[in-house]
């Protein structure tokens, strides 16, 4: 393989992490024209172009591959310096990079980075995309690790489970009086709050108890918390975690539209296959956060 020194992995760091030539001879304290001479001199070495040079620059598929190479070299020398390290704290932080879904990020993944951050003085850089996707996130080497609903490893990564993530199909009384007052097969006619254009929690609940997807007009609420308010507010049915519903629930401010049949997704945790002890710390975190809140996959 190709050898590239320290100061061009570095470059190629911070050209994708800024976007731009300019932000990144910023960051580095060398002109634009360095930073694009060394990423030049690392296509040239290669044989491969890296980057896109757009606004911001976008990364080839071969440029991934190397940006996943510089981030672990990173990563690897954060280990070795905190190893070297008898006393004392770190010298700087390290930014630990994850890829997590919303509802994840919004009900139980944070509490598993707050201890963790402190312990080990670390950051993190979350990249928040639907758990279906953000496997994408993984490959191209802007992530360390990430939540996913996908159990089979990508190349170079182990995966693990951490748990089931259970929705249930909810809407006001309001809104069950006026748009639901026969039952579910008046479902695919009802206003529905959908997360974004990649969510089909809601097209597969209405599949399983209506046969079909429905076609009634969607709100597009694209943030976990205010999704779960416009249904409380009932702008439409929804299917939201049971961390967002089950007092609501309980205390009559939402009616549960097929309680005997709720939504479990399973998630994963897929992260490099990189012995690392700040990656193991952190992957260690947050599946005892998972065990706490999420339901166990069977088998």
């Amino acid at each position: 393989m190709q050898r590239f020194t320290l100061d061009q992995l570095e470059t190629l760091r911070a050209l994708i992490e800024d976007g731009t030539f300019e932000k990144a001879a910023r960051r580095l304290h060398v002109t634009a024209s360095a930073v694009s001479q060394r990423v030049k001199a690392m296509e040239q070495s290669s044989g491969r172009v890296l980057v896109q040079r757009t606004s911001p620059v976008l990364l080839t598929p071969a440029g991934a591959v190397v940006l996943r190479y510089a981030r672990q070299v990173e990563l690897l020398a954060a280990d070795t310096e905190r190893a070297l390290q008898e006393d004392g704290p770190a010298d700087r932080p390290v930014l630990i990079s994850l890829a997590v879904n919303a509802d994840s990020l919004a009900t139980w993944f944070l509490g598993s980075l707050a201890g963790v951050a402190a312990d080990l003085d670390l950051t993190f850089d979350l990249h928040r995309e639907d758990q279906e996707h953000t496997i994408s996130l993984l490959r191209s080497g802007a992530v360390m690790a990430a939540v996913t609903s996908n159990r089979d490893s990508i190349q170079g990564c182990v995966t693990e489970p951490l748990g089931r993530m259970r929705y249930r199909a909810v809407a006001t009384p309001a809104f069950v009086r006026r748009w639901l007052p026969t039952g579910l097969d008046a479902l695919s006619a009802a206003p529905v709050v959908t997360f974004d254009r990649n969510d089909d929690l809601q097209d597969a609940f209405l599949r399983s108890h209506a046969g079909r997807p429905g076609d009634a007009p969607r709100h597009f609420i694209p943030t976990s918390h205010d999704f779960a308010r416009a249904v409380l507010l009932g702008l439409g049915w929804g299917v939201l975690p049971e961390q967002q519903c089950l007092a609501e629930i309980a205390d009559g401010s939402l009616v549960e539209l097929a309680a005997a049949h709720p939504v479990d997704v399973p998630l994963y945790w897929q992260r490099w296959n990189l012995s690392s002890p700040l990656l193991d710390a952190v992957s260690a975190a947050v599946r005892a956060e998972a065990s706490r809140e999420l339901r166990p996959l069977p088998g």
